[in-house]
Order: structure tokens, then sequence, then C-alpha cells
């Protein structure tokens, strides 16, 4: 499979036909079937996912992995008392000895972003299907050759992209953006103010005797140990995540794609760097505007890790602009403003506390978004069970992740705008730019690609 045919089968829309009940594999749907499900990547999320895949169907957690021994045994503990069955799941270290055992009909990887790839394609080459948290990949290539894995093996894959399950903005799309409220919709305004760069300054020092630390490190570049690195602090560094553009840009720059039934940006510029937060151990940028250009709508990110946000109601946010109205929307709620008076329209998340209560306690759940992790599985569930194509399907993850790698990849080239060429994959006439598309890899682990997988 080369570069071309995975972008001519990404480019097909039509759903997998299948008989009522029988999946593409002829295997039994879900129905009357409980579906065995392993997760890669024990940490936050990967329980956030998991957890709330439990609600809404009751599956059974027969494997789960991770580098980190601590972290998995909590993790184990923690499903047994949830799952119906009370089981408590087999362990692993190694996502290829889990995957190897080939049976399990969903994976789910909440790993750091450089552990997506190769787990992902490892997982729908053993015929699961997949949830695989956001962005999808380090470096485009790895996003290519995941498209092109999941086409090839005919797995659905829902990317973790969940505002387009958040109740209140599926309202503000169909209630708002498709009724035409806004008018015509030229410029958008993408945000994260948030405090959230790791701002601390740690001597590096041994891992912690429960941490594989060269495992968790794998295709990534071996850095000395620093505490911020695990758990959670490791998207402070160019060598495991993209940054705040790659955490925070990509949901917001995904919704508005989602909302306005937008594609891939013709072109992607950037600029910023650290321009404040100067001392810190963290190498990724505390400042940066990205321009997402769509020929007659302009979609601008902003970000920065300090000083105050200028909508105080909204710092991490959508601001869409119509002729005709305003439309603000975050994750808790949704403004509607129309000119020249007229009603305006507010809307708050709604989070379920009542219906799962069980949300009320949980460690670290950000109870605000769970109604939206919900519905991205049960939207994973149905397609399965159809085949057909998620919401969040995973070539919609590869055009919100390209998109915002691009702008990372423009500001490593001094701000200079990138023409993307979608049909080839690849920035038009600029060779040293097309050079960044894939990272090194550390040996022994081998950079996937379309035309390898």
């Amino acid at each position: 499979m080369n570069r071309r045919d995975f972008v001519k089968i990404g480019a097909a829309s039509a759903a997998l036909a299948t008989s009522a009940g029988i999946n593409a594999l002829g295997q039994e749907s879900g129905e009357g079937k409980t579906r065995r499900v392993g997760l890669i990547g024990t940490g936050w999320y990967g329980k956030a996912d998991l957890l709330r895949l439990i609600q809404v169907e009751p599956v059974e957690v027969v494997s789960l992995c991770d580098v980190d021994s601590k972290m998995l045994n909590e993790a184990a503990d923690l499903v047994a008392s949830r799952q119906k069955s009370g089981n408590r799941p087999k362990l692993y270290a190694d996502y290829r000895e889990m995957l190897a055992q080939k049976n399990l009909d969903i994976v789910l990887i909440a790993t750091p972003d450089h552990w997506h790839a190769l787990p992902m394609i490892a997982a729908v080459e053993a015929g699961a299907d997949v949830y695989v948290q956001k962005p999808i990949s380090l470096d485009i290539v790895e996003g290519q050759a995941m498209l092109a894995a999941a086409r090839k093996h005919e797995r659905v894959v829902q990317v973790g992209m969940q505002r387009r399950s958040t109740p209140h903005l599926i309202e503000a799309r169909e209630n708002v953006v498709k009724k035409g409220l806004l008018g015509k919709v030229a410029y958008v305004e993408i945000c994260c103010y948030y405090h959230m760069r790791n701002n601390s300054n740690f001597p590096n020092e041994a891992p912690p005797e429960n941490l594989d630390f060269d495992l968790w490190t794998g295709p990534a570049p071996l850095l000395p140990y620093n505490r911020i690195m695990h758990p959670r602090g490791w998207r402070a560094f160019n060598e495991y995540g993209n940054g705040i553009v790659g955490d925070m840009c990509v949901h917001m720059l995904d919704m508005v794609r989602w909302m306005l039934d937008l594609g891939m940006p013709k072109a992607v510029t950037s600029t910023g760097g650290i321009l404040v937060q100067k001392d810190a151990t963290a190498n990724i940028t505390d400042t940066q505007t990205a321009m997402f250009d769509y020929d007659d709508i302009k979609i601008v990110w902003t970000h920065r890790s300090w000083g105050d946000a200028p909508d105080p109601e909204y710092p991490w946010a959508a601001f869409l602009y119509g002729d005709k109205g305003t439309l603000k929307a975050s994750v808790n709620k949704y403004d509607f403003i129309p000119r020249g008076g007229g009603e305006k329209v507010h809307k708050d998340v709604v989070m379920e506390l009542e219906e799962y209560p069980e949300d009320k306690t949980e460690k670290d759940l950000e109870r605000h978004v769970a109604p939206a992790i919900r519905g991205h599985m049960k939207d994973l569930l149905a397609c399965i069970d159809s085949r057909g194509r998620p919401v969040a399907d995973i070539e919609e993850g590869y055009i919100s992740t390209t998109a915002c790698i691009l702008a990372n990849l423009s500001l490593q080239l001094g701000g200079r705008t990138l023409k993307w060429d979608h049909a080839a994959g690849k920035i038009i006439s600029d060779d040293e730019a097309n050079a960044l598309l894939a990272r090194p890899y550390r040996g022994p682990w081998v950079h996937p690609t379309p035309e390898s997988v």
C-alpha cells in the first residue's frame, strides 16, 4: 500500500456493508456476546475512558497493559471493583505480549502520544477495533500509517476527540450552526489560556523501580529521567508530545471542523515560543499562535500559559463569528449572541451525576466531560456492530492531528507558511519541511509508514 492508496482509502466514506448482527469478519456482533476489552496505558485518561465504557455496556475487561507496575496493579483493582463479573484483568508490561493473545474485541489506547502509533497498528492487525486517544500520532507519517492500517484491516477506530459527542455542543451545532443563525462564518478564534505548562525545575534522577523507563521511552529519544515526566507530565516535552497545540488545540480545531463541515486546511502558519517561562525544564512553548487557512474561512489559535484570558468565562474555547451572530463554545457551556438584538441562547453542560453516581467520587474524573466520553463509547459500540464510521473516525483524527503538527513544524521552521497537498500527504514545494514529517525512531523500534502496514 503506497501513500496515494491510503489517501484514496481514507477518502471513501461509505460504511462497510454487513448482514444484520454479523461484522466484517463473520463474527457475532455485540448483541448476545460480551465484548472483550483491553487497555494499553492505565493512567489518568485510560481509566476515565475504560470506566465510561463499563458504564454503557457490560463488557469484560480481560487485560491491562502498562510499563508502570504500581499504576497497573492499582488499575486492575479498580476495574475488578467496577466491572460486572468482578474479575481482575490479566496484566502485561509489554503491549505486544497482550495483543499476541488475539483475544480482544476492543483495545483502548491511552499512552503518551509517542506510544500511540505502534500499539494502534498492532491492535488492528490483531483483529481488534480501537479507541485511541488524541492526537492520534506524534508525527504526520505515523498518522498516515495508522489510517492505512485501519482501512486495510477493516477495523473501526474511534479517536478520543469527544467534543463531537458532547451533548450541549451537539445542540449548538444543530440548533445554531446548522440552522444558519450565525449567517456567513468567515473567522473563528480558538484558544487556551490555562496555566497548564509545567514550570518546575527538578534535577534529573533515577527512574522509580516500578517504572520500566526504557520501555516507557520506546521509540522516542532516551532522555535522562525527570520526575515531571511521569505520570501525566510528559506533555511538557516535545520528545513525547506536541505541546499545548497537540493537547488542546486539536480538540477545538476538530470541534470547529465538525461544526462547520471543514476538511484539511490548505495552509498552516504558526509563530511563538518560550517568551516568559524560560527557567522551567519544559521545552514546549508557553505562547503560540497558529492560523489554519480554509480560503474563505480563517481559524486562528492562540495559547498562552501565563497572564489572563481575554474572556474569563471562556478560557478554553471557540468563538465562531458570523455576519448574523456569534457562537461561544466550550466544554462547560455555549452562548449564542445574535447581532442587532434578538434572543440570546445559553446552555450549560449537564453532568449526569444522578444517572451515574460513581462519577461523584471517582478520583481525577473530569465530571463535565464524562457524558461526552460515554456518548463517544456508545457511538463506537454502535459502529462496531454496523461496521460504519464513528463520529471521530481515524480519518478525522488524522486531519485534525496533521493540522496541529503542521502548526508546530511551521513554528520550528521560523514561522513560514506550510501549504498542504492532502491528496499526496505532503507539504507543497518544501523539501526541508517534508523531511520533518516523520521523526527519527530509536532502535530497535521501526517507524511505520503507509507502505509498511
